[in-house]
C-alpha cells in the first residue's frame, strides 16, 4: 500500500503549506482516507488488544495517507471496539476537524508532536504495555534479549514527565508534555514513559504494531532470564542491526495472521 511509503522531506514540506479552514474555525480536511488505511488502523487497535499489549486503555494513530500535516486517531474508545466509524481526523496541533460532540483522547498530543518532529514517522502507538512498566520505573535498563525484539538494540530512552511539567496525573494532555516526549524520543524507534507504558513508531502500521508486540514479548523475556539469575547475554548493537533487517523484510507475515484474527477475515 502506496501509504506506507517512506515519504520524502521535500514533500512533507511542501504539503505542509495547504491551507487550514478559513475563519480560524476547526482546519480543513484532507479529505476522505483510502478505506485500506482505515482498515488497517481498526486492525492495529484490535490486534494489541488481542496481544495484550492494550487493554481499555492506549492508542494507535496513522498520518493521513493525503495530507502529512493531519493524522488519523480513534475517538475516545478501548481499543478492541474500535470500528471505522470511531476514526476522526487531526491536524498536528491535535485539534479535530470535525469533532461531532464526539470525547476525544486527552492524550492525543502523544501523536501530535511526535507527527511533528518525525516527518518519516507514519504510525504512533501508545500502550500500557504491563511487562514494560517495570523497566520505566527502575534502573534495570531494557535491552533486546532476542532477535525478534532487534529493534530495541537502538536503546531505549525514559521519559521523565516531572521533568518537563513537575506534579502531574501522569498523562501527556497538551502540547508541550507531547513535545518533551518527542524530544526524548528523538529518533529511536520507543520509547520508555516513567510509571505510565511506552510510545512506540514506525513507518507502517505493521511495523508498529510488530515493535509493540514484540517489546512486551522481551519484557517478558527479559524479566525470566533476570530471575534465573546469573549473567545475561543481550544483543550486540551490530547485532540488533543485522537481525532487524531481517525483521522488517518478513513483518508482514505476523501481520496477516494478526490481521485475520483480529478482524475475522
Amino acid at each position: 500500500m502506496a501509504y506506507f511509503l517512506h515519504r520524502a522531506p521535500s514533500i512533507l514540506l511542501a504539503s505542509a503549506k495547504l491551507s487550514m479552514a478559513s475563519g480560524g474555525g476547526a482546519p480543513a480536511s484532507a479529505g476522505p482516507a483510502d478505506p485500506a488505511v482505515i482498515e488497517d488502523l481498526v486492525a492495529a487497535n484490535r490486534i494489541l488488544a488481542d496481544q495484550g499489549v492494550l487493554d481499555g486503555y492506549g492508542h494507535v494513530s496513522v498520518r493521513h495517507p493525503k495530507n502529512p500535516q493531519r493524522y488519523l486517531l480513534s475517538r475516545s474508545r478501548a481499543p478492541a471496539l474500535v470500528t471505522a466509524e470511531d476514526i476522526m481526523e487531526y491536524d498536528l496541533d491535535s485539534v479535530p476537524v470535525d469533532q461531532q460532540g464526539r470525547t476525544m483522547y486527552v492524550e492525543r498530543y502523544i501523536h501530535g508532536e511526535i507527527f511533528k518532529a518525525r516527518p518519516e514517522v507514519q504510525v504512533v502507538v501508545h500502550t500500557h504495555s504491563p511487562t514494560v512498566v517495570p523497566f520505566g520505573i527502575s534502573n534495570v535498563a531494557m535491552r533486546p534479549v532476542y532477535h525478534m525484539s532487534a529493534f530495541l538494540a537502538e536503546g531505549l530512552p525514559v521519559y521523565e514527565i516531572r521533568d518537563a511539567g513537575g506534579m502531574t496525573d501522569m498523562l501527556v494532555r497538551d502540547p508541550h508534555l507531547g513535545r518533551a516526549l518527542a524530544e526524548t524520543l528523538g529518533g529511536k524507534p520507543a520509547a520508555l514513559m516513567r510509571g505510565h507504558g511506552n510510545v512506540l513508531v514506525g513507518e507502517s502500521v505493521p511495523v508498529a504494531v510488530y515493535r509493540a508486540v514484540y517489546m512486551e514479548v522481551n519484557a517478558r523475556l527479559q524479566l525470566q532470564a533476570i530471575q534465573l539469575g546469573g549473567s545475561i547475554t543481550y544483543l550486540e548493537p551490530e547485532e540488533g542491526r543485522l537481525a532487524n533487517q531481517n525483521v522488517m523484510a518478513t513483518v508482514g507475515r505476523p501481520w496477516e495472521l494478526w490481521k485475520r484474527k483480529a478482524l475475522g477475515k
